[in-house]
C-alpha cells in the first residue's frame, strides 16, 4: 500500500530538529512520497532546500511555494517577483499554502484577498495547481476562485474541515479535497463522517498537515504529542472505515488522485 503526504510541514522545528528519521518512519509505514507545505517566502524556500538536501533522485520530496492567509501582511510588490522564481523550481509542484483565514484574522482581510488573488493570478501565469487554506471564509474564497477556476489547472482546499453544503459548492467547482487526522477527533471532527462518502474517488486526498492534527484515535500517541507523515495511515483508517471501502482501495484512489494533481513520478516500491 503505497500514500502518498499531500501537506507535512516538514520544516517545522519539531520536525527539522528530526528530519532524517521522520521520513524514515514515513516511508517504513507505506507513505513514499510527500509535499512539504510553503507557507511563507522563507519557508519556502526552506522546503525547496529539504527536497533538494534530501531527495537525490528527485522522486519522493516535493513541496509547494506560496504565502498562508496568516502571513499576507507581509505581502509586497517584490513578493511575486519571489515568488515565481521559486514556483519555476522543478521540485515545487503548486501555488501555496495560499487562501483565507476569517477565523484567527491574523492579517486583515483585504490583504489576505489581495495576496490571494496574485498567487492565483501567478498560478494562471504557470499554470500550477493551487493548494488552498481556508477556515470560516468559504463563501468569499467561491467568490473570488469564480474569476479564476476557468483558468487553473486544478485545486485543492487543503484540510477541509467546513460544513456539507461548502463541500457540494467546492465540488461543483471541480476542487479536490484534503482530508488530515481532524477526521479522527471526536469533540470536532465527527460532522465530517457522513461527508466523506459524498467526495468523489478522484477528488480525495490525504494528508497529515504535521506536526499538527496528531490524530486523536491514535493508539499509542507520541510521547512528543507531535503529528507526523507515518500516521497517516490511522487518518487512511478512519476515512475509510466512514466510506464503507477497504484501506487498500482508498490509498489506490487517493494515492492515484495525489499523483495526478502534483504530477508525481510512479514508484514501483515504497
Amino acid at each position: 500500500m503505497q500514500l502518498i503526504d499531500i501537506g507535512v510541514n516538514l520544516t517545522h522545528p519539531s520536525l527539522a530538529r528530526e528530519r532524517d528519521a521522520v521520513l524514515a518512519r514515513a516511508h517504513a509505514a507505506g507513505v513514499c512520497q510527500l509535499v512539504l507545505t510553503g507557507t511563507s517566502l522563507e519557508e519556502s524556500e526552506k522546503a525547496l532546500s529539504f527536497c533538494q538536501e534530501l531527495d537525490d533522485n528527485g522522486q519522493r520530496l516535493f513541496s509547494t511555494a506560496g504565502v498562508h492567509p496568516h502571513e499576507a501582511s507581509q505581502w509586497s510588490v517584490d513578493s511575486a517577483r519571489q515568488l515565481r522564481e521559486l514556483l519555476r523550481q522543478p521540485q515545487v509542484r503548486a501555488v501555496g499554502e495560499c487562501g483565507l483565514d476569517f477565523n484567527r484574522d491574523f492579517s486583515p482581510r483585504p490583504q489576505q484577498e489581495k495576496a490571494l488573488e496574485e498567487q492565483l493570478a501567478l498560478a494562471v501565469e504557470l499554470q500550477l495547481p493551487v493548494f488552498l487554506h481556508e477556515r470560516e471564509a468559504g463563501e468569499r474564497l467561491i467568490a473570488i476562485l469564480r474569476d479564476y477556476r476557468d483558468r487553473l489547472p486544478a485545486a485543492v482546499v487543503h484540510c477541509f474541515t467546513g460544513e456539507k453544503s461548502t463541500l457540494y459548492r467546492y465540488l461543483d467547482m471541480d476542487l479536490h479535497i484534503g482530508i488530515t487526522g481532524w477526521v479522527c477527533d471526536e469533540r470536532r471532527g465527527t460532522h465530517l463522517h457522513p461527508l466523506l462518502r459524498d467526495i468523489p474517488a478522484g477528488r480525495l486526498m490525504l494528508e497529515s498537515d504535521a506536526p499538527y492534527l496528531l490524530p486523536r484515535s491514535l493508539r499509542p500517541k507520541p510521547k512528543s504529542g507531535h503529528n507526523e507523515p507515518a500516521f497517516l495511515t490511522e487518518v487512511v483508517r478512519e476515512v475509510a472505515l466512514h466510506r464503507g471501502e477497504s484501506e487498500q482501495a482508498l490509498a489506490e484512489h487517493s494515492t492515484a488522485s495525489a499523483r495526478a494533481f502534483f504530477n508525481l513520478p510512479v514508484l514501483a516500491e515504497c
